[in-house]
């Protein structure tokens, strides 16, 4: 890689914001073959991709956008336990689990808690 293109890669990389497939294409000009090299530097952590859906190392879809730029986010613990979701209207929903994976709490941006703890 040369330095200019290195350069504007870390450009991208500290300055894009979701929708992420929306804007490397429209924004930053990058080709599809570019994409899973900047989203594995965001995630840091490699990544595949498969359509507009983007899976961490393990397999968990931790991103999905729709051709319209609508996205959703998922964070995930080291036991594969959804942990966080967040969507493009705002929405986020956060998760707790026991060591047996089982879910005892969550609570949504609505201000719906549930606790089973």
């Amino acid at each position: 890689m040369n330095k200019k293109y290195e350069r504007y890669i870390s450009y991208i990389i500290e300055n894009i914001e979701k929708p992420y497939f929306k804007n490397m294409k429209e924004m930053y000009g990058l080709r599809p073959d570019e994409y899973e090299m900047v989203l594995s530097k965001v995630y840091g952590q490699p990544v595949t991709i498969n359509g507009n859906n983007v899976y961490d190392q393990y397999g968990n879809r931790i991103y999905f956008e729709d051709s319209d730029g609508k996205w959703i986010k998922r964070e995930y613990d080291i036991n594969g336990n959804l942990i966080y979701s967040e969507d493009s209207n705002g929405y986020w929903v956060k998760y707790e689990h026991d060591s047996n994976g089982n879910l005892i709490y969550s609570e949504n941006s609505n201000g719906s808690i549930i606790d089973i703890r």
